[in-house]
């Protein structure tokens, strides 16, 4: 089992089809923290409001993260859009700390701003109904993944995300991550800090803005993603990738790790 100081999970979405929940499993498994951030999202109630979709793997998840924190890992749970609900519990319940945002020391010493994201998100403020037309949107996008993915077993390929492909080529939406990313450095600016750790738009990504550090998390629907710090407070993106061979989930480095920032 790896050791790491701290790691960050964020938009798992327990309760939807497109939950890579085999992939989350793994990497509870493989890897132990003496903290780990859940970025929000981690149950999509508004899928589960719509329908009602809960396998077994889902609820493993929920009992690993219990036992990790039964363990003495301490879990803080940043509230998302998805699982807003949760917004009227803050405070900690079973070892498990719900909070709006947190700041977060690094070993070396920075201090990083952790929020999920959506509040900066101006179609999610502002103009609820369309956020939600949109996820049913995103879910059918998601479905398509899973028919693809499903041929592309058949002939011998590996995983590939139809979603994540569709988001890199349509220009409205580059632009709108930029913004977003802008948008979330500017928000951090206020808490006097070295950078920001966000989740949210299911877009991994490491990058100095203004002179401020920006992270992000990804996800466990496209990307299978995840930040962990290192003992030293180094930041590395994790890439889970299916093995096909074994049915099991490759741990694999992302390319150009997480580098950390000077404070």
């Amino acid at each position: 089992m790896k050791q790491y100081r701290t790691g960050w999970i964020s938009d798992v979405h327990l309760g939807t089809r497109g939950c890579q929940a085999e992939a989350v499993l793994e990497f509870l498994r493989d890897t132990d923290f003496e903290t780990l951030y859940v970025v929000g999202d981690l149950i999509d109630i508004w899928s589960l409001r719509r329908s009602i979709y809960w396998p077994q793997s889902h609820n493993d998840i929920i009992q690993k993260l219990l036992r990790k924190g039964r363990k003495g890992t301490e879990i803080i749970y940043i509230i998302g859009n998805h699982d807003e609900f949760l917004s009227r519990f803050h405070g900690t319940y079973g070892g498990i700390s719900l909070q709006k945002n947190a700041v977060h020391r690094a070993a070396d010493g920075r201090r990083l701003l952790i929020m999920h994201g959506h509040e900066l998100d101006t179609v999610v403020q502002n103009l609820g109904w369309l956020a939600h037309v949109g996820d049913i949107g995103y879910t059918l996008l998601m479905r398509g993944n899973g028919l693809v993915n499903g041929i592309r077993h058949l002939l011998g390929y590996g995983h590939w995300s139809l979603s994540a492909y569709v988001k890199a080529e349509v220009k409205n939406v580059v632009g709108f991550i930029g913004q977003f990313e802008e948008a979330v450095v500017r928000y951090a600016r206020d808490f006097d800090v070295d950078g920001v750790l966000c989740g949210h738009i299911h877009t991994a990504a490491s990058r100095d803005i203004q002179g401020v550090a920006y992270y992000n998390t990804g996800d466990w629907v496209e990307s299978c993603t995840a930040i962990v710090e290192h003992y030293d407070g180094s930041l590395e993106l994790l890439k889970f990738q299916p093995d096909s061979s074994t049915g099991r989930i490759a741990n694999q480095p992302e390319e150009g790790v997480l580098q950390p920032v000077e404070a």
